[in-house]
Formats: structure tokens, C-alpha cells, sequence
């Protein structure tokens, strides 16, 4: 194991803890500003559907990526991968939903909406999914209104029709007529890619980096994103649900159409290795700063679970 693999697993460690701090206070009970009142039932299963652990691979994305740049601010870093993580963790309750993939394992706890019930769990997610835009507006994102509200569009954008939301209903339609390449290549970027190429630009884009800066890490988003679905549908086939946290074997028995099952599993382990090092090439501006950046991206393409 390298001395730079090690350093990338203790600051996603580091970073994943101070986002479960962040997320934690922001869960509280504590009534906020223009806020009637907190429902006790609706905040218990926020908390169960967002401070369930996980690597927190998103906002550590948004913080290293902000690193790069020379008096980026932690704290607004921070508050943005928090929120993007509220968004994430609203899209997993739903998905979770008997109308939806109808999940009841997440993280080896009961889905949200096995843990109390179907409408508290759609709740809980619109209350995650608005939190987000909370934490982004509010006084205590020290940034700019101008770059906040290039930060709310990016993310909205993201996580909406074009995005995250429109992948999820490509992918429901896939389960009864099967998509090309071509189609499963945009589901995926949509469904999967979107959140984590907003990840990699949020953090320049709240540096206040140059256009071909926040251009280069949105394409390094584009190609973790691509390896992040390539290796989750190869674990699907081939992990054991208990590694995983979460079934596996879905796609085979829907019929569904992937490009691991079209194209195979050696094909899968090659295109993952490309993607890695087309990501470690994108990064290359940046030197030995992007070295923790470079370590994730091939942790994304080899990943275990």
C-alpha cells in the first residue's frame, strides 16, 4: 500500500467524519430561523436516512477539489458537500421506495421507509432534497450570493429532470424496454455521473477557479462518474450482498440492460482502468496537488463495495 493511497483513505476518513459532524448539527432539533417547529417522527427519519455512515464520496469530492485552489475556504467546502450530500441521501430514500427499486436493505439497515413508513420516508427525502438549497443559501456559506447562486443552479441541474431525477425515470423505463448503449450511457450519466461531476466542479466553482480550471474537473467528474456505475453494475454481478450493505443481483433479475451485461466483465475491469487513468491525465495541471484526486479516482474504478 503507497504512502499517497494511505493519506487518501485517512482524509477521505477525516472528511467523511466531519461531514457526518456537519450533517448531524443540521439534523438537530433545533428550531432555525422562520422555521414553525421540527415534527420529532420526520426528523428521526431524516437522521436514519442520512447518518447512516457511508464514505461520503461526494463532499469529499467537493473539498479535495476545492483544495487545489489557493484560498478556497474549508468551511463553505464543507457546507457545499453537505449539501450535496442531502441531496444524495434524498435520492436514496426514494430509490429505496416500493414504487421505486423497492429496497429494504441500505447500508445494512432497514430502508427508511421499512424503519418507520412509506409516506414519512418520501417526506423525509423532500426534506432532505430542500435542506439542501438551505444549507447552500444560508448566512453561514461564506461565500459570495453570486458564486451561491452559481452553485444552486449547477446543483439544481443536476439533481432534476436533466439529471439525477430524468436518469431514474430512464432507468424505471429500462426495466420494460431495454435501452441501447447509447441510451444506458445517458441513463447512467444522468442517474449516477450528474451528482458526482457536480461534485468535482462545485469545488471550483466555490474557489472561484478559472473557466479551463472548472472545465478540466468537470471532465474528471465525467469520467469518475462513468467508473463509478461501470463498477457498481460489475459488483452487482459479483459481491456478496453483506459486503455490499445492500442487495445485489437486481439488474439480472429485472432483465435490466448494463454495460457490464452487454459488454461483459473483462470488458468492465479494462474500461474501469482506462477511465482511471483518463482521470489521472485530466489532472495533471495540477501536479502534486491532485495527487489525493488521482488516488480516487482509481479507489472509484477498483472499488469493493
Amino acid at each position: 500500500m503507497s504512502a499517497r493511497y494511505e493519506e487518501f483513505q485517512a482524509r477521505l476518513g477525516a472528511n467523511a467524519a466531519a461531514i457526518e459532524a456537519t450533517l448531524s448539527t443540521m439534523l438537530s432539533p433545533q428550531i432555525r430561523h422562520d422555521e414553525i417547529a421540527r415534527p420529532e417522527s420526520l426528523l428521526a427519519a431524516m437522521r436514519h436516512g442520512a447518518l447512516n455512515g457511508g464514505k461520503r464520496l461526494r463532499p469529499f469530492l467537493v473539498i479535495e477539489t476545492a483544495a487545489l485552489f489557493a484560498g478556497a475556504d474549508r468551511k463553505a467546502a464543507l457546507r457545499i458537500g453537505a449539501a450535496l450530500e442531502c441531496v444524495h441521501c434524498y435520492s436514496l430514500v426514494h430509490d429505496d421506495l416500493p414504487a421505486m427499486d423497492d429496497d429494504t436493505v441500505r447500508r445494512g439497515q432497514p430502508t427508511v421507509h421499512v424503519a418507520f413508513d412509506e409516506a414519512t420516508a418520501i417526506l423525509a427525502g423532500d426534506s432532505l432534497l430542500t435542506l439542501a438549497f438551505d444549507i447552500v443559501a444560508a448566512p453561514e456559506t461564506p461565500l459570495a450570493d453570486g458564486i451561491k447562486t452559481q452553485i444552486v443552479l449547477a446543483l439544481a441541474r443536476a439533481a432534476g429532470v436533466g439529471g439525477m431525477a430524468g436518469g431514474q425515470a430512464l432507468d424505471l423505463a429500462a426495466e420494460t424496454k431495454a435501452p441501447d448503449e447509447a441510451g444506458i450511457v445517458t441513463l447512467q450519466a444522468m442517474k449516477t455521473g450528474a451528482l458526482l461531476r457536480f461534485a468535482c466542479e462545485a469545488g471550483a466553482i466555490l474557489a472561484g477557479a478559472e473557466a479551463g480550471d472548472r472545465a478540466t474537473l468537470r471532465r474528471y467528474g465525467e469520467r469518475i462518474g462513468l467508473a463509478y456505475q461501470i463498477a457498481d453494475d460489475l459488483l452487482d454481478l459479483t459481491a456478496d450482498a453483506e459486503v455490499m450493505g445492500k442487495a445485489t443481483g437486481k439488474d439480472a433479475r429485472r432483465g435490466k440492460a448494463t454495460l457490464v451485461s452487454r459488454r461483459g466483465q473483462d470488458w468492465a475491469r479494462t474500461r474501469l482502468d482506462e477511465l482511471a487513468a483518463e482521470a489521472e491525465a485530466l489532472l495533471s495541471p495540477f501536479g502534486a496537488r491532485a495527487g489525493i484526486l488521482v488516488e480516487a479516482a482509481h479507489f472509484i474504478a477498483n472499488r469493493r463495495n
